[in-house]
């Protein structure tokens, strides 16, 4: 067998020990034929707080001793038909094998990066938001190409996106938008996009054909379940009601259904208008509250370089940190990291991963070992 099938077997083999030795193996599999057996248990939904629980916390487990004991097998597979591979003197086969066994090393990668989300909310679902910046139509419309970014990154990852709230742009685009994204790890991976996304590029809506430059941000919290308290004193909101202005169709209520609650202590707005009749979109709009009150606390535990006011800042020069070029060059640069790319059409299609691996390691490495989140 040659040396290079040789080094990524070996590396194969490493990141599962390494995934081992994070679930704590034996003790992994005894804890989730526990929960399987209590899961079994006719009783366990007279308490649907608990269950849900029990629920969650099996099928994270569940999902990492599975896909530990996959890599094994796969990898035991791949060998296997290489060696007959080259026995045979198939070099076709025994290529294709080998790029496979590539993908299979890039797969336990990233399942070694996830053992690194292990902050208390990591495995939530997440709301995320977008804002156009100064500029107008520009920014508008970059705002809604960020939207529709992480809405494909999203549906690649088998994410659902559900639609909260939208306020539509002038002429075209957005002003801002929130979305809720509901999958295992959802805020754990998002949570490095929050910050400012420079865009550089020829204007559609100039008719000289000019190069502008503009600016939006994107925000990410968890969402949180009743089993975390957070007290609010309503006495310290102000609610307001609206019209919901967004692009139009199912969304669109005749009557102002829609809801906005601002925190005065802490200056955070939430608002919703995805919900059919004003009592719901309240609800949803205290549940994104909470949210957003539950992380500014999670953040205030980051270091100082991760401090929340930096990623609060004006959305403009020298507060970005990410920049897509799509001319004169083509280019998406991670200023946090360095990574980058050419590819800017597939990083607007969603293909995120890289910018956000590099992010949560560059995040956790800064934390000396722990994260806070």
């Amino acid at each position: 067998m040659r040396a290079e099938i040789g080094a990524l077997a070996q590396d194969i083999r490493n990141s599962v020990a390494l995934l081992k030795r994070h679930l704590v193996w034996d003790d992994a599999l005894r804890r989730l034929d526990e929960l399987n057996a209590q899961a079994e248990n006719p009783d366990l939904w007279n308490d649907a707080g608990t269950a849900q629980r029990l629920m969650r916390e099996r099928t994270q487990l569940e999902t990492s001793v599975q896909g530990t004991r996959a890599l094994e097998r796969e990898l035991d597979e791949l060998i296997e038909f290489i060696a007959l591979a080259e026995a045979e003197g198939d070099e076709s086969v025994a290529a294709d094998a080998e790029a496979q066994l590539q993908a299979l090393r890039d797969h336990a990668a990233t399942l070694e990066l996830e053992t690194l989300l292990s902050g208390e909310a990591d495995g939530n679902d997440c709301f995320l938001e977008v804002h156009a910046g100064a500029g107008g139509t520009e920014s508008q419309d970059w705002a809604e190409m960020l939207l529709r970014m992480y809405t494909r990154w999203a549906e690649k990852h088998g994410h659902k996106v559900e639609w909260l709230e939208e306020s539509a742009g002038e002429e075209a685009g957005i002003k801002s938008a929130t979305v809720r994204i509901l999958g295992r790890n959802a805020y754990g991976w998002l949570k490095t996009e929050s910050g400012v996304h420079r865009l550089v590029r020829i204007s559609p809506f100039d008719s000289q054909a000019r190069r502008h430059t503009s600016f939006s941000s994107v925000w990410v919290y968890p969402v949180i379940d009743e089993s975390i308290d957070i007290q609010i004193n309503e006495g310290d909101c102000r609610v307001d009601t609206y019209r919901a202005s967004g692009a139009g169709g199912q969304h669109i209520n005749k009557t102002d259904s829609a809801v906005r609650i601002t925190h005065a202590p802490s200056g955070i707005v939430v608002q919703c208008q995805s919900e059919r009749s004003q009592h719901q979109n309240r609800a949803r709009a205290w549940e994104m509250l909470r949210a957003r009150l539950y992380e500014a606390e999670l953040q205030k535990r980051e270091a100082a370089a991760q401090a929340v006011e930096a990623l609060k800042s004006d959305i403009g020069w020298g507060h970005q940190i990410r920049s897509y070029v799509l001319q004169p060059y083509q280019m998406v640069k991670d200023l946090r990291t360095n990574v980058e790319t050419s590819d800017t059409q597939g990083v607007l299609d969603g293909d995120l991963d890289r910018f956000m691996a590099a992010a949560l390691a560059a995040r956790i490495k800064g934390q000396d070992g722990s994260d806070a989140q």
